[in-house]
């Protein structure tokens, strides 16, 4: 059977989507982030219609325990989840019964003891040192569109900025570097509503000043006036999918034999931080994570490598 589409018929169908429109207004969730809760939530009403439950009321936490089963084992006629997305079904299951019983709609949460499944620990991956360094320096600078590469991935790894929000960045959120305060600090878009203040390294301040200089004029001359301090080669904002490939460009040009995706020089951005001393709390903040629980995944990889260096340095690591 094929996997539910969105949509908001009948009694349930109409509170799913007065919980919807409360995130999109409340929580300001990205586009993609409300279209997976919209699926999600919408199979979870096709299951309760098939059990006959068609009254937020009368759902129990059988209902929901029964749920979180299904989407693990295709019980209810839909395509197996994995545990990853089935921990987020579930979480919006959960998000949907808080508010209700919050609204008083219900008169409990029937999900408050229901738990996603364990997902496992994924740890991120960071790319060493010096192979972010050959990825940066393999950029030919030579042209307006090399010198915004160049200042893009630099950009991104000084700043572990997300990509959305490093071609989200305007002109006028990057101020000059003043050399007697210190690293320059750019306004980050952030996700939702949110935005947060980052000082860019002295080598992305110069990348980026090279390519005010000497790159954006030439593609600002191609548009009709973008503020984006990245452009593409017609002058407008570049995108995340360019950018991508910029990246993808940069790394087989370097010779590093691995994936390297922007989301992999934000890992590298963090655990280098932390390997070099920072504080998690700093590096929460610079990532812009809601939770200090979030960022502590990174200080595992920096244990890895602590466990590594005493393995191979300490006389009496070894028997």
């Amino acid at each position: 059977m094929a996997d539910p589409e969105p949509g908001d018929d009948g009694p349930l169908g109409v509170l799913v989507r007065d919980y919807l429109q409360h995130m999109t207004v409340e929580r300001g969730l990205s586009a993609n982030t409300l279209a997976a809760y919209r699926r999600d939530l919408r199979r979870y009403q096709l299951f309760l219609d098939a059990r006959g439950t068609t009254e937020a009321g009368r759902i129990g936490q059988d209902e929901v325990s029964a749920f979180a089963r299904a989407v693990t084992t295709g019980e209810d006629g839909m395509a197996p989840l994995s545990p990853r997305s089935a921990a987020r079904t579930i979480v919006a299951v959960r998000g949907l019964h808080r508010f209700w019983a919050l609204e008083g709609v219900t008169e409990d949460d029937p999900a408050r003891d229901v738990h996603p499944p364990m997902t496992g620990r994924r740890l991120p991956k960071a790319v060493p040192v010096e192979d972010v360094v050959r990825i940066l320096e393999a950029v030919d600078t030579g042209t307006a569109s090399g010198r915004r590469d160049r200042a893009l991935l630099e950009f991104l790894y000084s700043t572990g900025a997300r990509i959305s929000e490093a071609v989200g960045v305007d002109v006028d959120d990057v101020p000059a570097t003043d050399a007697l305060r210190g690293p320059a600090v750019v306004r980050l878009p952030g996700r939702g509503f949110g935005e947060r203040l980052v000082p860019v390294g002295s080598y992305a301040a110069q990348a980026v000043e090279a390519y005010l200089a000497q790159g954006r004029p030439a593609l600002a001359a191609k548009g009709e006036g973008s503020p984006a301090l990245f452009l593409n080669v017609r002058g407008g904002r570049l995108s995340r999918q360019s950018a991508w490939s910029i990246l993808r460009a940069a790394t087989e040009r370097a010779g590093v034999e691995r994936e390297v995706s922007p989301q992999t020089l934000r890992h590298s951005f963090a655990t280098h931080l932390l390997e070099g001393g920072a504080d998690v709390r700093v590096v929460q903040e610079l990532l812009g994570h809601a939770s200090v629980t979030t960022t502590q995944v990174y200080t595992l990889v920096t244990a890895d490598t602590l466990r590594e260096v005493y393995a191979a340095a300490h006389p009496r690591a070894h028997s």
